[in-house]
């Protein structure tokens, strides 16, 4: 998945004074809201107003103050000292609008309580002490001192002076852009709350100086960073522990649950925001992209199956007009005589068969027997009207190239065992066809036909005018011929065994391919290890070139070189074919081409860059398995409709528009997600709720033709504000992880790492301005808390293989596959990928006991930087595809002696066989016990012991996003970046 670059340093750039001796840092969580403090005895009423006082009041402002509302418990955190009473002051006898030439500004921030109309925040006193204080997350703010500048009257000292990683930060004044511009109107003073204590309006931080109206005490509903950078200082101000970080992983979204309960699972459709806008203006300062993430076949959650409804002869019961299914958000009225689309609200007639009564609320007296009104997710038996032909049996053919590499690599053979280990459970017994075709400089057929003792092989050499030599016998029924499958996959291996061939003759092989399958359609399985030389298709060794990365020539390398595989894949999808590509080599195999079967047909891409058996049998025979075994949705069609006024328009992922809005999936199946943008179809939307529904009409493997249908409601709403607040940001970086991939396939890299930036810029610039007036924001980056992972995982994004930095940064075939992959993973599969999970396992494996019930009993995950790593500790590290093993020099002997470890050797030249002892059987439990939670994909297992490079670089320090690598951003860095471009123009 990465590449070594030797001209990229393999440490990161950012200081550590000792990166591996540091003990992992525990993440703080800023972002938890807390109520502020309200003075206990605070039961008199407010003193009267000074009429000493002028009229008129400036208003001095902190722009960059770091506004929190105080935790319970303030004052006896141990960050803070304690307080003592406040001591008795007077306002100041000069002219209170008096400039001051030389102003002193204190080193904490000050205020004053007076007698006579308050001018500053109400004193607090401190609560009881209590045995077990309650401690606060401290907010880092530095800004320089401003001249010219007059302090308003102030109270009794409190300092605030927070201590982090060796420097102190002290919260300071800055300067007022309204400063020396009196206002000729002096607000009231607040009201009075309940039992004299203060309105709610009124109470303050106890430094957030004097209060202006009733703006002052808003309650801040964002989230922020505090940076504050010293001029001069490369030190951005910022608390690189304080950062959000996702170390709980995906979490799906809830907070319709209550509203809308009839919703289907998240985990089939996902919007990247719940709150639906009601105006084109709102659409236009949202910024990122609004649509949805469906996956559509997705597993369902443990005890919630989708329930199947056959209405027989009742007919499925759609909408006249817009074609919708019948589903929970649809009324009845009339007595149950009619009911009206939630999607287009036409009043539609009850068919007899389908009539019942209401009751008082207007509700079916047989609702609770009828799962399509009270499910989300339901999925209905098609008649025959849904059936352009009958149901086609599930069909599996194995395209197979048997060149002189994929013999001497192993993969022939790991290919042939596995598929007929898999031959039992292949979907659709009795009725599964399947069908095989090698190749190499010529193609070979092979007759399998039951009344057979062996197969017989037939070979073509004539890759020009390629041709069947026997139509009828290529494709046979597993449960008659299995025999004879048998045992063509046991002699398979043997008989190019011998073969010299370096010839690949891929596009004549895929025209007979098409050839024989197109009459039935089903499953293609291509096991490529050549670059294809010969006939129709054959491609260009042309490489990763250098001189062209930074031109508008660089997107070339990462399309198809030849238009034979767009047209091949279009004529497959026509015929319900899906290609699924095995790519194996360890030269340039040109996946951008191969990779064009899949992206049309609904399949997807394996890559196994200079596979071998001793290494990659057990991945390859895992996702093989899975591959043949796993449910799929066959000649399936998808249609995604919404309600008036919302329209979608574009599509992403990997299948063939077939019209506007129809999607053509030869097979889909539960790792295959798809992504969608949406519009405003109307100027301003006059509807309360926009309600979704998907569609996806397949063929069972059991050969029944079914409709399965996920429905969504969401509130329109009015406040830019409130799209925010609901939105996700797994389907955000799902959706613009798609569009950004597709950008890098018609520009350059930078232009689709830019592309990210400014959407996450402009988003976060809008969010800023709502808020620019009504609060103190300088010196702070703030975001709604449903984006507080949003500027990391588009660091991720921007780091990952498909788009990361230029030609030394990764492989060409490596970016084309992982590209390829992210195009179709779910949101949760993906945001894995993104900020992968690493755990600290040596205490599990020293002290616990071996059998392991719940990942929880190992820790929380650690932040993905260098100085989570402890040199006596061991880690792994895992991004749903591979697992990097990670020993410190310094861990427990009793580790070391059971890895057989010898670091008092040379690391690089040292080797780490598993031996077979308590503490390995519990480390490859723990291995599978993470793969089983998620079997899409096998983690391949690297082994790196600190020290030993470049292996240890390659495999895991180039992959600590949050550090500096190379040209790279570092976490903070980026965050500090994004910051400065969402004040420009702000």
């Amino acid at each position: 998945m990465a590449s070594n670059n030797p001209g990229r340093p393999n440490f990161p750039g950012r200081p550590a004074a000792s990166p591996f001796g540091a003990a992992p840092p525990q993440a703080a969580n800023p972002f938890l809201p807390s109520p502020p403090v309200v003075r206990p005895d605070a039961s008199g009423p407010r003193p009267p107003s000074n009429p000493a006082y002028p009229s008129t009041v400036p208003f001095p402002a902190t722009g960059s103050e770091s506004f929190r509302p105080a935790a319970q418990g303030r004052f006896n955190s141990p960050y803070a000292p304690p307080i003592g009473p406040p001591p008795t002051q007077v306002p100041p006898t000069s002219n209170y609008l008096q400039r001051f030439p030389t102003p002193q500004f204190p080193t904490t921030i000050q205020t004053t309580t007076v007698s006579g109309r308050p001018t500053g925040p109400p004193s607090f006193a401190p609560p009881p002490q209590t045995n077990e204080p309650t401690p606060i997350q401290p907010s880092y703010v530095a800004s320089a001192a401003v001249p010219n500048f007059r302090p308003p009257p102030q109270a009794p000292s409190i300092p605030m002076v927070t201590t982090t990683q060796g420097y102190r930060t002290t919260p300071q004044v800055s300067p007022s852009p309204y400063f020396g511009r009196p206002i000729s109107y002096a607000p009231p003073p607040p009201p009075m709350g309940v039992a004299g204590q203060h309105s709610r309006d009124s109470l303050q931080h106890p430094m957030s100086g004097p209060p202006v109206g009733n703006l002052q005490g808003l309650v801040e509903d964002f989230s922020s960073l505090s940076l504050g950078t010293v001029p001069g200082s490369l030190d951005p101000g910022l608390d690189f522990k304080a950062l959000p970080r996702p170390l709980e992983g995906d979490v799906e979204p809830t907070s319709l649950s209550g509203s809308y309960p009839f919703n289907c699972h998240p985990r089939y459709l996902r919007l990247t925001t719940s709150g639906m806008p009601n105006s084109q203006s709102l659409v236009l300062r949202w910024h990122l992209p609004l649509g949805a993430v469906v996956c559509p076949l997705a597993e369902s959650p443990e005890g919630e199956e989708v329930p199947i409804v056959n209405f027989a002869s009742t007919g499925i019961i759609r909408c006249r007009r817009c074609r919708s299914y019948v589903n929970p958000y649809v009324t009845f009225s009339e007595g149950g005589r009619k009911w009206r689309c939630n999607i287009c609200a036409l009043l539609n007639d009850v068919p007899g068969d389908y009539f019942a009564h209401l009751d008082v609320n207007n509700r079916r007296v047989d609702m609770d027997q009828r799962p399509e009104l009270t499910q989300g997710s339901v999925e209905f038996v098609a008649p025959t009207e849904y059936m352009v032909r009958p149901p086609m049996p599930p069909l599996y053919f194995f395209l197979i190239d048997v060149s002189v590499s994929a013999v001497r690599s192993g993969m022939l053979e790991v290919v042939a065992e596995t598929i007929k280990s898999c031959l039992d459970n292949l979907l659709g017994f009795p009725r599964t066809q399947i069908g095989f075709i090698t190749f190499d400089s010529t193609i070979h057929f092979y007759n399998m036909k039951s009344s057979l003792t062996q197969p017989q092989m037939m070979v073509v050499s004539d890759v020009e005018d390629i041709f069947l030599p026997l139509p009828d016998d290529l494709l046979v029924n597993l449960s008659e011929s299995k025999t004879v499958v048998e045992t063509f996959l046991d002699s398979l291996p043997g008989m190019f065994q011998d073969n010299t061939n370096v010839e690949s003759a891929f596009g004549p092989a895929l025209k007979a391919a098409f050839m024989v399958m197109n009459q039935l359609g089903g499953k293609l399985l291509i096991f490529q290890n050549t670059l294809p030389s010969l006939g129709v298709g054959r491609l260009r060794l042309r490489g990763d070139d250098p001189r062209i990365y930074g031109t508008d020539k660089e997107h070339l390398v990462r399309i198809a070189d030849d238009a034979f595989y767009k047209q091949t894949a279009a004529d497959l999808t026509k015929y319900q074919i899906a290609v699924n590509v095995y790519a194996f080599s360890d030269k340039y195999t040109d996946i951008a081409s191969l990779g064009t079967l899949a992206k049309y047909t609904g399949g997807q891409v394996y890559y196994y860059p200079n596979f071998q058996i001793a290494v990659h049998k057990e991945k390859l025979k895992h996702e093989l398995a899975r591959d043949l075994t796993r449910e799929t949705a066959w000649e399936a069609v998808m249609r995604i409709r919404c309600g008036k006024g919302v329209r979608f328009t574009s599509y992403h992922g990997n299948f063939m528009l077939r019209s506007t809005d129809l999607m053509a999936l030869p097979a889909v199946d539960c790792d295959k997600a798809f992504a969608m943008q949406l519009c405003l179809e109307e100027t301003l939307l006059t509807t309360q709720t926009v309600y979704f529904q998907v569609a996806l009409l397949y063929t069972s493997s059991s050969g029944e033709r079914r409709i399965r249908v996920h429905t969504a409601a969401v509130p329109v709403v009015n406040d830019l504000g409130e799209m925010y607040r609901q939105a996700d940001t797994g389907a955000v970086v799902s959706l613009l992880c798609r569009l950004a991939i597709e950008k890098s396939l018609s520009s350059k890299l930078e232009d689709a790492r830019s592309f990210i930036l400014l959407r996450v810029v402009k988003a976060l610039r809008e969010y800023r301005n709502l808020y620019a007036v009504q609060h103190r924001l300088a010196g702070r980056l703030i975001y709604p808390d449903s984006l507080k992972y949003l500027p990391l995982y588009t660091l991720a994004l921007c780091k990952s293989t498909p788009l990361r930095g230029g030609f030394s940064d990764a492989e060409l075939d490596d970016r084309c596959a992982v590209g390829s992959t992210m195009m179709t993973l779910p949101v949760k599969k993906l945001l894995m990928l993104l900020y992968p999970s690493l755990l600290r396992v040596d205490e599990y494996l020293s002290k616990l006991p071996p059998r392991l019930t719940d990942l929880k009993e190992i820790g929380g995950r650690l932040p993905l930087t260098i100085d989570s790593l402890d040199s006596r500790g061991l880690y792994v590290y895992d991004d749903g595809f591979r697992f990097v093993i990670w020993i410190g020099k310094m861990v427990s002997p009793d580790i070391s002696r059971s890895f057989n470890v010898d670091f008092t050797a040379d690391p690089s030249k040292a080797n780490l066989p598993l031996g077979d002892n308590e503490i390995t059987k519990r480390l490859m439990s723990l291995l599978n016990k993470l793969r089983e939670s998620d079997p899409s994909y096998y983690q391949l297992c690297h082994f790196v012991w600190q020290g030993q490079q470049p292996r240890e670089g390659f495999y895991l320090l180039t992959n600590l996003l949050e550090d500096q690598m190379g040209a790279t951003s570092s976490y903070a860095d980026w965050i500090v970046q994004i910051h400065r471009q969402v004040q420009q123009n702000a």
